[in-house]
């Protein structure tokens, strides 16, 4: 059997684990600052404050250590698929932390609430400021880190066995480019592709190492589901041929490829990239470990605003009772992001369907030929990154390689196993 890659990494993996070590020394450098600075000054509230920064420093260590475990194990065989998840596990830890911080910000907001203490706004106000300063600076690190993208990953597919009376085939396949084609000519391999880097799309015809790009009359005639046909006429350039005319959107179409050697017939799909349709943040490129990351320092931040407000309130108007209020609504704040987080990521280590929009897509791609999907599972493996297996029944002479080019627009799908079974 062939063998294939089972790393679903982030496309932003190391750079994300890299940019949550720098928040972990800074926060570590004030947490240090703060303690020592309190015991030589006598302030217990200082020292309060940098026994708090500690408990981020240890959420932020969790997401740390979660990536660099998952980077050190993602080739491990023991994984059967990969190390990918281990990121949503961290952030579901990390999420039953901030909730049980939240429950104890409640608690004692609720206390001093019912049980005024006296407030030393002449510490409390700085240290509440110079919090503030340190999360943001937390925050833009992390963000900086943070790819909102979809990336494609690495494209892993192990695919799929096609079985007619139990026999079973196993095939190794990668999407590649989704927007291009490689041609072989008598003068070697060449290129086909749409190309957009920063340009409006044009086809471009590009030779690889040892082709020879051809010489003479070139022409790529679209024809588009509804049966509208248009020309592309070819010019040289420097080291490829492009298309004159601008490509119109959407890019589904077939091509009739005319080169001087023969014409090509090739097929040119719209990729779905796998966004989530329920909950926007658990999308398949999500990186919830750097999402726990992010919510730890923002709560924080966030609780540094209203506190900050709460205190120059209660200090101009002596409304000591504003202090504990801001608590109260810091640990709603608080404990609404920590829910969002536990949902998503223990939705992810259930393995549940991690986009029903998509699910309804590869279904059809799938039955619109008349065939029956009789078994579809559907997870996220990591982040950007999607494991599918489906049993399709088929009375038509088809094997797996027909239904892999079906879903090969799906470009979120890096692990495919397709089991047919032929019988009416």
């Amino acid at each position: 059997m062939p063998t294939h890659s089972h790393v679903f990494l982030g496309a932003d993996h190391e750079r994300s684990e890299r940019r949550t070590w720098w928040v972990i020394w800074l926060c570590g450098a004030m947490m240090i600052a703060e303690i020592v600075g309190g015991l030589m000054y006598g302030s217990i509230a200082l020292v309060a404050d940098g026994l708090h920064m500690s408990t981020h420093a240890g959420a932020l260590l969790l997401a740390a250590l979660a990536y660099r475990y998952a980077r050190k194990f993602a080739n491990d065989p023991r994984f059967s698929f990969g190390t990918g998840k281990l990121g949503d596990l961290a952030g579901f830890t990390s999420a039953i932390v901030l909730l049980m911080i939240s429950l104890l910000i409640g608690y004692e907001a609720v206390s001093r609430l019912l049980a005024p203490v006296p407030i030393h706004f002449a510490e409390a106000i700085p240290i509440a400021c110079l919090g503030l300063a340190v999360n943001v600076a937390s925050a833009l690190l992390l963000a900086g880190g943070h790819d909102h993208g979809h990336g494609r990953g690495h494209g892993h597919s192990h695919d799929a066995h096609d079985h007619d009376a139990h026999d079973h085939d196993h095939h190794d396949h990668d999407h590649g480019d989704d927007e291009s084609r490689l041609i072989e000519t008598a003068a070697g391999t060449i290129r086909f592709e749409i190309f957009e880097d920063g340009v409006p799309p044009r086809f471009r015809l590009s030779a690889l190492a040892g082709a020879v790009l051809p010489a003479g009359e070139m022409s790529a005639e679209t024809v588009r589901a509804d049966g509208t046909r248009q020309i592309f006429n070819f010019v040289a350039q420097s080291g490829y041929w492009q298309s004159v005319q601008e490509i119109p959107e959407p890019h589904a179409f077939n091509v009739v490829l005319r080169l001087p050697d023969g014409a090509r017939d090739l097929v040119f799909a719209e990729h779905d990239h796998g966004h989530a349709d329920e909950h926007p943040v658990a999308s398949t490129g999500r990186d919830n470990n750097m999402r726990a990351a992010l919510v730890h320092v923002a709560a924080d931040a966030a609780v540094s605003v209203l506190v900050i407000i709460g205190l120059v309130l209660a200090r101009a108007f002596g409304w000591l009772w504003m202090d504990p209020m801001v608590g109260i609504l810091g640990a709603f704040v608080i404990a609404s992001w920590a829910y969002g987080l536990i949902r998503d990521t223990g939705s992810i280590l259930l393995d549940m369907t991690p986009d029903k929009n998509m699910a309804g897509k590869l279904r059809q791609a799938i039955e619109d030929e008349g065939d029956q999907l009789t078994d579809f599972h559907l997870w996220r493996l990591g982040p950007g990154h999607l494991g599918a297996i489906l049993s399709v029944r088929t009375a038509q002479a088809r094997n797996a390689d027909h239904y892999r080019a079906r879903l090969a627009r799906f470009r979120a799908l890096s692990h495919v196993t397709i089991e047919v079974e032929h019988g009416v």
